[in-house]
């Protein structure tokens, strides 16, 4: 049946979209309009692939390596896990037991932890969901550490999984861990249960294909490219057995997941209503569509549009490499910094900034951004100007970007908001002063001198030259705000110039460089806890530059207080009240320190377009993240709805 659909299929589709870098598809709102054979446009929807064009279309093993067609629907609509955490307020409450039917049990030294699973939830095939598919995943996965996902992970915590019931599954673990449960919770992804009678019957678990997927959500895979660049997906017939059924039926009949080409041919597709989700888009394609196309909604109902990701890009500084292992020197780069220019460089103005050590996105913005507000404004650096202690936080930043982009924007200047609590909610709280007479003085108190021409030497009268690490077209957003900074620096006195580098992720993780425009902290945005990112920051897991980084510590930035609050969190609950008291504790060490410049959210110009379909996720009903490729906007499918079509 798909092959002789893909035959019909192609027919309609190859001129509108296989060929999207030429061509778009040019559909009109006519009822009877097909997208396919037997496939209405208004029953689609039609949603971006970031992973473009896929290569191994034919692979849909979610856990073996090297397979790319995870975004293509796979992961959001046909695989399921134990738990999702959403990173902004989900339907009741971002915490949803999805094939759970509790949330983890723990006994009291964290060392089992018991899930109990859902009743009544089926493959696609017919078959049962049950505990012998939970226990075959974390064997199967445990039998090849290193190559099948989260093997590696199993390996190192799991010392025995097993059955009690075909609804519960007992982990005996190595060693203490109240965060185990995280590996089974999606935050962009986790570890998908296999399907175990599908699986135990292949020899090779690590080549094989899983082709057609087995759904255990609520779609099936109907066709696809073999190019890969389309992937058609069917609502199942039995939806109603699948955990996403809680929240009532998937509106769309159909979706396809489609590469619909670079920023510009997005932009086009969705005038013509032939895109009803962008993934991203520059700022540019954001004002173009703001401008000329009604029905394309962002985030905000207004500037700056984009969702704001729970990660952060900051300026990552390798604190090993001299004189990066100083705390004057990387505060005075930080105030060196003019967050106004960087914000208007990289985002035309759309940036939601960040002064401290976490994404201002979600639930953030009161756990942590309210709660810091008063602190920050009394925290003085160890330096007297005039006789007065140095507050160096700005809290009107944010009201200065406001200013210039109502300026920059013209006809559509109006959408950037004037309330400041508005602007606070959009743009950021505040950044830190743009004070270069301060960080003159923290450079010449460390021995740093100014040569004839006021270039900067090191205390051994050396040039001090820095590099800034970016990677170029592949990311224009961080480049665009690693070069600005750079030129700030270079403004300064400092030899600064931003390097692109390809493989930026390779060179960061073994601490080749000096500065690296990237990110290293992700949080789960719907839930307080940092430990999910903040584990590998602990002197335990410390590995000097030349090899390469344990997960998320690539300024190896080692700090025996931190190590304590890394403990503290560690020895909790996961919802213990307390875990939030040390996350703030971390903030306070990382704001005294500054191991990394915090800089903003990764605001992901996410675009919803409501000529079809409408009740996407917006910040004013903030269900679920819209970014197409999360595994957790699945649930986006369950509230949207179709508008009438004449």
């Amino acid at each position: 049946m798909m092959s002789k659909l893909r035959g019909k299929f192609l027919l309609v589709m190859v001129v509108c979209i296989i060929a999207t870098w030429t061509v778009l598809p040019a559909f009109a709102a006519e009822k009877m309009l097909e997208v396919a054979p037997g496939v209405l446009r208004h029953e689609t929807l039609i949603l971006e692939n970031p992973t473009g064009r896929c290569e191994n279309p034919d692979n849909f093993n979610r856990w073996a390596p090297g397979m790319t067609t995870y975004s293509t629907g796979l992961q959001q609509l046909a695989l399921d896990t134990l738990w999702y955490i959403d990173p902004d307020a989900g339907i009741s409450t971002p915490w949803d037991n999805s094939l759970a039917a509790t949330k983890p049990i723990y006994n009291k030294d964290f060392t089992k932890m018991t899930a109990k699973l859902r009743r009544g939830i089926y493959w696609s095939d017919g078959v049962e969901f049950t505990a012998d598919d939970l226990v075959y995943t974390v064997e199967t996965c445990m039998a090849h550490p290193g190559v099948l996902a989260y093997g590696a992970n199993f390996e190192v915590f799991v010392d025995k999984v097993y059955k009690t019931d075909d609804y519960t599954v007992v982990f005996e673990l190595k060693k203490p861990n109240s965060r185990f449960h995280g590996l089974f919770t999606v935050r962009w992804s986790a570890c998908f249960i296999m399907p175990k009678h599908i699986f135990e019957k292949v020899e090779d678990p690590v080549a094989f294909n899983f082709n057609p997927p087995v759904s255990l959500g609520p779609y099936v895979l109907k066709d696809y490219d073999k190019a890969g660049n389309w992937f058609l997906w069917e609502r199942r017939e039995d939806w109603q057995r699948t955990s996403l059924a809680r929240y009532g039926m998937p509106q769309p009949k159909y979706a396809l997941y489609i590469n619909p080409g670079p920023s510009d041919k997005r932009v086009m597709a969705q005038i013509k209503h032939d895109l009803d989700v962008i993934h991203d888009i520059a700022p540019e394609g954001m004002i173009t569509l703001a401008k000329k196309n009604p029905t394309s909604k962002g985030w905000f109902k207004g500037f700056p549009w984009a969702h704001p990701d729970p990660t952060l890009p900051a300026l990552i500084l390798n604190n090993e490499r001299y004189p990066l292992n100083i705390k004057d020197v990387r505060w005075a780069l930080t105030l060196l910094i003019d967050i106004v220019d960087v914000s208007l460089a990289s985002y035309k103005g759309a940036a939601t900034i960040s002064a401290i050590a976490v994404p201002p996105t979600g639930g953030y913005l009161s756990w942590y951004f309210d709660s810091m507000e008063e602190w920050l404004g009394d925290f003085t650096l160890d330096i007297d100007i005039d006789g007065k202690p140095f507050h160096p936080y700005d809290p009107s930043a944010t009201l200065r970007i406001a200013e210039r982009a109502r300026k920059d924007l013209g006809d559509i200047g109006s959408q950037v908001p004037t309330d400041p609590a508005e602007i606070k909610k959009a743009l950021g709280y505040g950044w830190w002063k743009h004070a270069p007479d301060v960080a003159e003085k923290l450079l010449l108190r460390n021995g740093f001198t100014r040569d004839k021409a006021g270039k900067w030497l090191l205390p051994d009268g050396t040039p001090w030259k820095i590099t800034i690490a970016v990677e170029g077209p592949a990311r224009p957003i961080m480049t665009r705000g690693g070069t600005m900074i750079a030129e700030q620096w270079r403004k300064f006195g400092i030899d600064a110039k931003p390097v692109v580098i390809k493989l930026l992720w390779q060179s960061m993780s073994y601490g080749d460089g000096d500065a690296f425009m990237a990110w290293c902290i992700e949080t789960w945005g719907g839930h307080p806890d940092l430990f999910w990112f903040l584990e590998s920051w602990h002197s335990d897991y410390y590995k000097p530059s030349g090899e390469p980084v344990v997960f998320k510590n690539p300024m190896r930035f080692k700090n025996a207080e931190l190590d304590t609050i890394i403990e503290g969190i560690q020895g909790l609950d996961f919802n213990d009240p307390k875990c939030l008291e040390l996350g703030l504790e971390y903030v306070k060490v990382c704001v005294e320190e500054m191991p990394l410049i915090p800089l903003m959210s990764y605001n992901v110009f996410t675009v919803c377009d409501e000529y079809y379909w409408e009740g996407f996720p917006t910040f004013e009903n903030p269900y679920t993240n819209p970014v197409p490729n999360w595994a957790n906007s699945k649930y986006m499918f369950t509230m949207i709805r179709p508008k009438t079509v004449e």
